[in-house]
């Protein structure tokens, strides 16, 4: 137990050390929000990597796919891989060209300033709920570790990861993130390895045992097609249009290498995700009669390690959490300042604006906060996130980047209109697939209204 609470204080201790050692290089927002756009190969891919492996991928994803069979991961590992693949073969160079800071600013020159403030009310809580998620994923483990409690774990997590965010800016958590993925990536390994050792059977005996159905990613489990497409859908196209994710690849140093970071994080992504998806596949024989899923891979590596290892693990998911809750919260306070207040205030200094983008981090940990407090689960948190308004922000995105039609009447058409669709199929209709039936309907605004309406003129000569 002193070794895990020394593994612990490491843990929290390093971050915040970096955290302050890269705030004595920040001068400007462009230092504070992309690192002066100057990482390499490395550490934007690394960067990618560890801000979207987080701990809900390996707590949650193990859980569901434990219930579910390969079906369970049709958003961790499966759907953010093909996520993550995506943005980096279709969006990650063009983005970078635009020099842009943050996603809403790419809305405001390609379609109006009003579809800028819109993608804002909606970029925002997305990343606040990815937060929350985090959070909540770091209270399972300190409480199944320590018997912390779940609430008590939150609110450790949320200091901890506000005050050195609050300090270093995406410089900070891009080195934090370096370091935590490697620990994250080697915990993994061993931990994987050190519970196939330690069967009574060997893995092909189990998989050979195992009932064909929990092969089949596609399989509908008795439910709807749509709800199936849905499941698929909302991870790959809704996770596309996410602050934290295009502002690693807005912060490499060409367009080349923003698009290699996609492609290399989005490697070790489904590398990395594939040990949980492997154990909660035979979760069922390893852990049977399970009540809460969540707790698959605690439960697993308490029963088959040694303390030591258990402590590795312990370290891990602390890495995996503090990876991802700087970066969202980061991501929410970058659009809520430089969208939001900086334009109200077009006389701040450089000072006034890294000062506000500071107390914007700190009132976003203290919202993430309480929703993780609230929340019933940490996959309903993921995949809220992922679903809510991203329909009309993924086809604005894709057609403003690569088609020359539709300005800013066209933008508002398709949020409003998708935006609308999803919230009435979601609350008030219970449709199996909202979010995808509010992309279908943001496509044919997009074309209806994009065919009659030229884009802004500066648009136009880009």
């Amino acid at each position: 137990m002193n070794g895990s609470l020394l593994a612990i204080l490491a843990c929290v201790a390093t971050p915040l050390a970096i955290g302050w050692w890269v705030s004595r290089r920040v001068h400007t927002p462009d230092d504070y929000f992309l690192a002066g756009r100057s990482l390499g190969l490395g550490l934007a891919s690394f960067s990618v990597f560890a801000t979207w492996f987080g701990a809900e991928t390996c707590l949650s994803a193990s859980g569901r796919i434990y219930e579910q069979g390969l079906s369970g991961g049709s958003a961790d590992p499966l759907g953010y891989f093909l996520c993550l693949l995506l943005v980096a073969l279709v969006f990650a160079a063009p983005l970078w060209r635009r020099r842009i800071t943050t996603l809403p600013d790419f809305y405001r020159r390609r379609y109006s300033p009003a579809v800028e403030k819109l993608a804002v009310l909606l970029l925002a809580p997305t990343s606040l709920m990815w937060a929350a998620a985090q959070l909540r994923a770091l209270g399972q483990v300190l409480d199944a570790s320590f018997g912390l409690g779940v609430r008590e774990g939150i609110l450790i997590a949320a200091a901890v990861v506000m005050v050195y965010t609050m300090m270093g800016g995406l410089g900070a958590d891009v080195f934090n993130d370096c370091l935590q993925g490697s620990i994250l990536l080697v915990c993994l390994f061993v931990v994987f390895f050190a519970v196939l050792v330690t069967l009574d059977k060997g893995p092909l005996t189990l998989m050979q045992e195992m009932d064909p159905a929990r092969w089949n990613p596609l399989s509908t489990g008795g439910k709807f097609p749509w709800a199936c497409a849905e499941a698929w859908a909302v991870p790959i196209c809704g996770s596309v249009v996410t602050q934290e994710l295009v502002a690693r690849l807005l912060a490499a140093r060409s367009p080349e290498t923003a698009r290699k970071a996609g492609l290399v994080g989005a490697g070790l992504y489904l590398v990395a995700g594939l040990i949980p998806a492997t154990l909660g596949l035979l979760g069922p024989q390893l852990v049977p009669d399970l009540a809460d899923p969540e707790q698959f891979l605690p439960t697993l590596v308490r029963a088959h390690l040694s303390p030591v290892f258990y402590t590795l693990f312990t370290g891990a998911m602390l890495c995996a959490i503090l990876s991802t809750v700087d970066s969202t919260l980061l991501a929410a306070a970058a659009v809520v300042s430089q969208n939001v207040l900086v334009p109200l205030r077009p006389r701040w200094t450089q000072a006034h604006r890294l000062h506000a983008s500071r107390l914007c981090v700190l009132a976003g940990g203290v919202v993430a906060c309480t929703l993780a407090l609230s929340a019933e689960s940490i996959y309903k948190l993921v995949s809220g996130a992922s679903a809510f308004g991203g329909a009309g922000l993924f086809v604005l995105l894709l057609l403003g980047l690569h088609t020359r039609r539709g300005g800013a009447r066209t933008g508002m058409a398709v949020m409003l209109c998708s935006l609308t669709v999803w919230a009435y199929g979601t609350h008030v209709g219970h449709w199996q697939a909202p979010f995808l039936i509010s992309m279908m309907v943001a496509f044919a605004v997009a074309a209806l209204a994009g065919w009659r309406e030229p884009p802004p003129r500066s648009e136009a000569e880009h």
